[in-house]
């Protein structure tokens, strides 16, 4: 195969992914592996080093993909760090694409997890080299034996072929590396081909614009070329084509088959490189795309309005400035009664939802009240017209629904087998549907059961961790749809809907929604001057009920002695009063009560950790 001068050769060249759960220790071995081949020094060291994110490095989670290129035995690697994290599973899926071998990474004190499970059959059908690593060894809570068993069962390979490592201590990395140089095979494509690579993440800089990442599949790419994004049909010129080592340095030669590096064509948005795209040059341009490239898709909407009304304009900065650096977030303005100026934001599932909501108020200092999250449903009205419905508003009230239909997931849950039975009534209390059960191990079972998407995003994830004592993981995928009987319950203050509180529920839980509001209303809203009836409706049959007392004033107090009908007399006084102040008073609700009732309301799962 033919190189350009001071190209690396691609039977030198090993790209491998690590794929592992929150918390079992990847960004601590990619730590190790950074010192031991010596591309950071231990001056410059500090920990998890890829994770550029305060908000990845506080929660020790990696939401966005990073490459590096590491020197080792004559060859060189290219590790692919990628989110272990189910909301990002398209992002992982791009990155396996872009590697021949994945490192699967256990925790060797707690064993394999849901969503590692996922990825790991993500890497079994990309035909990936697997290489099985147990790690946390040094722990003394640590089952090497045990769990090599179980990975070896879901591999396929001997227990022994299992490699013992410590990203902490470093113990078993060296080995770990000359296993990758051993075993993952070398890229394979044609130099001489039209070029094509392939997009794995984007980054916004403020000084430079878009950072693309991309494997070169075939061909080349060089500087000042013009390039040519297939999938928009964009067309820019390479500013700047360099490596990753951890720090970006740019390659005169450009890259060749089977590298992974970064370029930078100064544009400003991320949206025009996007991630599973095909780059190709625009002068000698490829045929066809590489595969499986698509948009990704907005799972969950929730409504983000700023606490003061003021901040909307800050807030629409802020979403456009994210946007740059989150090509899957969408949103679009919308205005609610209650609530005053907003957004209808589009999120790939909650995790996204709660990093883009904590990096608007962290980075641009917004207070800003989210109401519950929605998935998004089809509805089929009677004379056939279709609607898809993402805010509770957008229901039709109108009696001539034919059909509603839901997106429903496939879910699979790791635990404990002493924990089936509280996890099978947790799903059949979401209307869910047990597809099947295995023994990974003696004592680890897992359970797949189809969900509806709506039953997952509020608060089931909370529910199964305390049910388990927090051993149960959890992944889920998207399914399709189904039909449902679903319905919109409104909440009317004093007859008025107020749009906030409004929620598309299933029709047997409707009746717990409403009372559970129309409680949670009554403590928080302050007692009026009149009576306040809080009622929960579906369409105009009221479902619940909860009253707010009136504020009575004493009139009776400079009333002393004298005639009963003279205090009679005063309180119809009263009284008539209190019936022409409910006619025109409104129901001030403090912005407090809705912070209240929404935040309380949406519970959903904060970490998904």
């Amino acid at each position: 195969m033919r190189t350009q001068p001071g190209q690396t050769d691609p039977a030198l060249i090993r790209n491998f992914c690590i794929i592992a759960h929150i918390d079992h220790g990847k960004s601590t071995l990619a730590d190790r592996m950074l010192q031991i081949t010596g591309v950071v020094d231990d001056r410059s060291m500090r920990a998890q080093y890829l994770d550029r994110m305060d908000i990845e490095r506080e929660r020790g989670i990696t939401i966005k993909s990073q490459a590096v290129r590491l020197p080792w035995d004559g060859h060189v690697l290219n590790m692919i760090d990628t989110p272990g994290h189910v909301d990002f599973t398209y992002e992982v899926s791009r990155s396996l694409q872009a590697c021949e071998g994945a490192i699967l990474l256990v925790d060797a004190a707690q064993g394999i997890e849901a969503q590692t499970l996922a990825n790991l059959y993500l890497a079994m059908n990309a035909d990936l080299h697997i290489i099985p690593v147990l790690n946390k060894i040094d722990l003394p809570a640590a089952q090497p034996e045990k769990f090599a068993e179980e990975l070896a069962g879901l591999i396929g390979c001997d227990p022994s072929d299992v490699l013992r490592v410590s990203g902490k201590t470093g113990v078993g990395v060296r080995e770990l590396l000359d296993h990758v140089v051993a075993t993952v095979p070398a890229p394979v494509g044609d130099a001489d081909a039209a070029a094509r690579a392939l997009i794995f993440d984007s980054v916004y800089d403020t000084y430079r614009g878009v950072v693309t990442y991309v494997r070169v599949i075939d061909g080349h790419l060089g500087k000042r070329e013009r390039i040519l994004m297939m999938s928009t049909g964009a067309t820019h010129e390479t500013l700047e084509i360099g490596v990753i080592s951890p720090e970006p340095k740019p390659s005169e030669p450009g890259l060749g088959v089977g590298e992974v590096g970064y370029l930078i064509t100064g544009v400003k948005d991320v949206r025009q490189s996007r991630v599973g795209d095909t780059v190709t040059t625009a002068v000698k341009s490829a045929r066809e795309m590489l595969e499986g490239y698509e948009h990704p898709k907005p799972m969950v909407f929730s409504g983000l309005y700023p606490i003061d009304g003021d901040e909307y304009p800050e807030l629409r900065e802020a979403l456009d400035k994210l946007q740059l650096n989150d090509a899957a977030l969408v949103y679009e303005p919308e205005t609610s009664a209650a609530l005053g100026f907003g957004f209808r934001v589009g999120f790939l599932g909650l995790l996204h939802m709660e990093i883009v909501r904590e990096r608007l108020e962290r980075e641009f200092g917004l207070s800003l009240i989210s109401t519950a999250p929605n998935v998004v449903y089809r509805v089929v009205m009677e004379d056939g017209t279709e609607l898809t419905v993402t805010n509770p508003s957008e229901f039709p009230t109108g009696g001539k629904i034919a059909q509603v239909f839901e997106p429903v997931t496939k879910s699979t849950i790791l635990a404990p087998a002493e924990f089936i039975g509280a996890i099978m009534e947790i799903c059949q209390g979401r209307r869910g549907q047990l597809q099947g059960m295995d023994y990974l191990s003696e004592d680890r079972v897992e359970i797949r059961y189809t969900l509806p998407l709506g039953e997952i995003i509020f608060d089931f994830f909370d529910q199964l961790k305390s049910r388990t004592r927090g051993y149960a993981s959890l992944d889920y995928e998207p399914a399709g749809e189904q039909e449902a009987e679903l319905v919109k319950v409104d909440i009317l203050l004093q007859g008025e809907a107020v749009d906030a509180f409004s929620a598309i529920v299933h029709k047997d839980k409707a009746y717990a929604y409403g009372v559970d509001m129309a409680k949670k209303l009554r403590e928080l809203i302050p007692r009026q001057q009149f009576e306040v009836p809080i009622q929960a409706a579906i369409g105009a049959r009221v479902i619940a009920r909860e009253n707010i007392r009136a504020i009575r004033k004493d009139v009776l107090a400079k009333c002393y002695g004298g005639d009963i009908s003279r205090k009679r007399k005063l309180l119809e006084k009263q009284k008539e009063g209190k019936k022409r102040m409910k006619m025109v008073g409104r129901v001030e609700v403090p912005q407090e009560a809705f912070v209240a009732a929404l935040s309380t309301d949406s519970g959903g799962d904060k970490t998904k950790k």
